[in-house]
């Protein structure tokens, strides 16, 4: 490694962590970034079903329009005048269309920026021939239902990027590739990192998972919410990368927001299940030994990530058609407002059912009705007393629209014929219901192509190795506690953050201090995190996995089958499972006597 490539830092802005990301972020960077890079993360699961719904409505769309309209768009000159280079996944469905609208936006100002497209993720064209293999959800175990698709995407890696930004692209547009390839890309550009290089593609793909989430590592979503200065004006993050893998996490000088160990921590473990096996296309990450140390005010230097050979599969995400769904707010205020919307729901269901034998419909497929302000997300550790200011959220699904649409007028008798109390319906809403299935697709099944300058390259990844499960050797278990022993709750020991991934959610607990991780473990078995959560599974607790990173003193919690279908289709409060780890805050932890006395709230 020359000299030059040894000393030289580059540094990244992360500019959005989804399809609708703040418009504040990206004039923030560029005020006080000093940037190389801007890297713009817009496809969630959630997001890909989505622009699979707006392309079947107009062939030409189908990308994130708000990366012309807010993010980039209006910054283009600025942009081209620090030399910054962009690279963002918001091509979605259809890369090559946003690259066209976004050229003809370059010429229309006079600039001289290339671009490039990186495409090739979409196979919609082989989803008959995957179901007729039998493929299956690599969650559930279950086959590709025969339900219309909406989008079929493989998550490409982060070496066409690289190709690009070498070829002489100033913005690279990109379909569906790992949120983390949108950083990793760049790196390996920069510091000339090989195809074999693991431990410093492992300690790239961690500097784009700390960054493509936005302002959740400065701050966003924090546990010590308390502790973060001016949400009105949140530091987007900036990762000053070095070639040998080493980060620094940091923010826009003089913004808002946090930079701490407890954020990069929570943002590190999110949707994480193994942290010691994290796999994407270009590497087999190992986190859990990684390192974090607070270098300064808003500074955290992160090291210690390791890689090993790729798998010869990519991670395929398919959206598919699931019918309709109705969903109606009904703000219930008065005494037992509780029991009265549980009734009420009931009888509307029942009412709705008699509109569908009318029109000789079949059944709800579901139905499901959640107090808002009961805490029915906490299952049996919710706070006693009964609320007496509700929403009544009314869920119904049925295959065809005229079904949802037959519960969505039939709700408002409730207004006048059901239980005091009830108010004008906040908003009611008709929509598709889309499944999710995501599944592995053999890297020889896919072709990356970059497109620059008029040319079209086909890139494909090296084939890789196939996939193992590693067995890890998890830590002793410590003493139990002494007989003397008080309980604590979790919150006082530890960070928590928690996150979705397909039908699981993981919960990552931080220990505030290392020598509570003994305590920590003790305590925070499977079983009883499972019985914790057995609200969220009507067939009974949830199974759970615990996984270690002792490098940041962290366990990893990762609950299966919890999530009724994912993101996309689950009915409950909290489909993204943001609040999951909230949910955990009070649990019991048995620590001594005089530890718990001193992390009493009131301890001096």
């Amino acid at each position: 490694m020359s000299a030059k490539v040894k000393d030289k830092v580059v540094r990244i802005g992360g500019g959005s962590a989804f399809l609708v990301d703040s418009a504040l972020g990206v004039p923030q960077l560029l005020r006080g970034g000093r940037l190389d890079y801007l890297i713009f993360d817009y496809l969630a699961e959630a997001s890909m079903g989505l622009l699979g719904r707006f392309q079947a409505m107009d062939p030409k769309g189908g990308f994130g329009t708000d990366f012309l309209t807010v993010h980039v768009g209006p910054h283009l000159s600025e942009i081209a005048r620090q030399g910054i280079k962009v690279v963002a996944n918001a091509g979605g469905l259809n890369p090559r269309g946003l690259v066209a609208a976004l050229e003809a936006m370059i010429k229309d100002a006079g600039l001289k920026l290339t671009v490039a497209c990186v495409d090739g993720d979409d196979v919609r064209g082989q989803v008959d021939a995957l179901r007729a293999a039998g493929v299956c959800d690599m969650f559930t175990g279950e086959t590709l239902p025969g339900k219309p698709i909406i989008s079929a995407n493989a998550y490409l890696g982060a070496f066409p990027i690289a190709a690009a930004l070498a070829r002489g692209a100033d913005i690279v547009i990109t379909g569906r590739v790992v949120d983390s390839a949108l950083a990793l890309g760049p790196l390996v550009r920069e510091f000339g990192w090989g195809a074999h290089d693991y431990d410093s593609l492992a300690a790239g793909t961690l500097a784009g998972h700390l960054l493509e989430c936005g302002a959740q590592v400065t701050g966003g979503t924090f546990t010590d919410w308390r502790d973060v200065p001016r949400w009105e004006d949140i530091g987007f993050p900036i990762g000053e990368c070095h070639a040998d893998g080493t980060l620094v996490i940091t923010k826009p000088e003089g913004s808002g927001g946090l930079v701490s160990v407890g954020t990069v921590a929570e943002q590190l473990l999110y949707e994480v299940s193994d942290p010691s096996d994290y796999i994407v296309t270009d590497v087999r990450c190992d986190f859990s030994e990684v390192r974090l140390e607070q270098a300064g005010a808003d500074r955290v230097r992160v090291s210690g990530a390791r890689g090993n050979p790729p798998t010869d599969s990519y991670k395929l995400c398919i959206t598919y058609d699931e019918g309709w769904r109705a969903i109606a707010y009904q703000p219930l205020i008065g005494e037992e407002a509780t029991a009265k919307a549980e009734r009420q729901a009931a009888a509307l269901f029942a009412r709705a059912r008699i509109l569908l034998r009318a029109r000789h419909l079949g059944d709800f497929t579901a139905t499901r009705a959640i107090v808002i302000g009961a805490e029915r997300s906490f299952g049996a550790h919710a706070q006693p007393g009964g609320a007496r200011e509700i929403i009544a959220k009314l869920v119904v699904d049925h295959p065809e629209k005229l079904g949802a649409d037959l519960f969505a007028r039939e709700q408002w008798t409730a207004v006048s014929g059901m239980s005091v109390g009830t108010s004008i319906n906040l908003a009611t809403q008709v929509s598709p219901v889309t499944g999710l299935f995501l599944c592995l697709l053999a890297k020889n099944a896919v072709i990356p192509c970059l497109t620059i300058n008029g040319a079209e390259v086909s890139l494909p990844d090296i084939p890789g190795t196939p996939a193992t499960i590693r067995s890890v050797t998890a830590p002793a278990s410590p003493p139990a506690p002494p007989a003397a022993g008080r309980a604590v709750d979790l919150l006082r020991l530890a960070f928590v953050r928690s996150g979705d991934k397909g039908h699981l959610f993981n919960v990552a607990v931080i220990a505030r201090d290392p020598a509570y991780l003994p305590w920590l473990r003790a305590a925070l078995q499977p079983v009883a995190v499972g019985e914790w959560y057995r609200h969220l599974r009507a067939a009974g607790p949830p199974r759970v996995d615990r996984h270690e990173a002792p490098g940041f003193n962290a366990l990893n919690l990762v609950v299966h089958d919890a999530l009724e279908g994912g993101i996309n289709a689950s009915t409950q409060l909290d489909p993204a499972a943001k609040g999951m780890g909230q949910m955990l805050l009070r649990f019991p932890i048995m620590v001594p006597a005089e530890l718990a006395a001193r992390l009493e709230p009131n301890a001096a």
